[in-house]
Parts: structure tokens; C-alpha cells; sequence
């Protein structure tokens, strides 16, 4: 079989059962997702995919809406409406782009701040105890890397980005 970027046959180690991997990988990233919306509601009132924009932005001020799109693999009509949500909050606020005035360029206000700050606690200490038993024994290290090289294949070959 050969793989789609066309560099020949793909050769998986031994037997890889690639559906499992894919349901095992979904599942636990909808699990974990699901968690730590949860507590990021009870605790802060927002839930992760907010948590992300305003994390995302506290260390890109300045970003675009397409910015956030590309990063987050979603569309920009879906972070566009994220972003709304955000500035109704007054956790986030859009200035005219210099370079680009029929963009935005946007930034955390001091509460934005303040809240993904407290927010990244939570999300941190939740996600160590949901995933320390397994992340902590001897192949959590490798089970991070290889995930981290398999997103940087994705990303850099720009597959899975939204169509519209």
C-alpha cells in the first residue's frame, strides 16, 4: 500500500491495528476534552476550546482571527464567533490591523489575562491527574513525543485543515 504523500509503501512495525489507534486516539482526546470542559466551567465559567483561544493569545498577542483558525485546524467563521463570544465578555478586544485593515488584530484586556492565568491552574492540575498514571510509567515520555511528531507531520504537510 502506498501512503498518500506518495514516497512510497507505508511500513508499520509488526501488526498496528491503524483503526484501533485512530479510535483509542479520538476517544481519549474527546474524554480529556470533555473533562477538562468541565472543570474549567466549574471553576472559571469557560469551557476548553475558550481556554485555548485566550491561552493561544496571551502568547501571540496581536494575532489574526485566521491565525487562531490555522492553529486550532478549524474554520474562520467558527473562530470568528469564538472570538465574539470572547469580546462580549470583555476578555478579548480587536484593533484595526496597520497592515491589513480589513483584519483585526487581536489582544487579551488585563481581565483575559487574569483569567486564562487561573484557568491554566486548573487545566493544568486536572490533566496531570486525569493522565499521570499512564504519561508518568516508562513510556509516557515516548507516547508524548511520538504524538508530537505525528502533529508536526500533520501540520507541516497542512493536512486536515478545515475546507471553508
Amino acid at each position: 500500500m502506498a501512503s498518500k504523500s506518495g514516497r512510497g509503501p507505508i511500513d508499520l512495525p509488526g501488526f498496528i491495528d491503524l483503526p484501533g489507534f485512530f479510535a483509542d486516539l479520538v476517544r481519549c482526546e474527546t474524554r480529556l476534552y470533555n473533562a477538562l470542559n468541565d472543570r474549567l466551567r466549574e471553576r472559571h465559567g469557560i469551557v476548553t476550546s475558550q481556554f485555548e483561544f485566550l491561552r493561544f493569545l496571551r502568547d501571540h498577542p496581536g494575532s489574526r482571527v485566521a491565525d487562531l483558525a490555522t492553529e486550532f485546524a478549524i474554520g474562520i467563521g467558527a473562530t470568528s464567533k469564538g472570538i465574539d463570544r470572547l469580546e462580549k465578555q470583555a476578555w478579548v478586544k480587536r484593533r484595526t490591523n496597520p497592515s491589513d485593515r480589513r483584519s483585526s488584530l487581536l489582544d487579551l484586556t488585563a481581565g483575559g489575562l487574569q483569567l486564562v492565568e487561573a484557568a491554566e491552574a486548573s487545566f493544568t492540575e486536572t490533566l496531570a491527574e486525569l493522565t499521570a498514571d499512564v504519561l508518568g510509567g516508562p513510556s509516557g515520555l515516548t507516547a508524548v513525543q511520538i504524538l508530537s511528531e505525528l502533529r508536526s507531520v500533520l501540520e507541516r504537510d497542512q493536512i486536515g485543515l478545515p475546507t471553508g
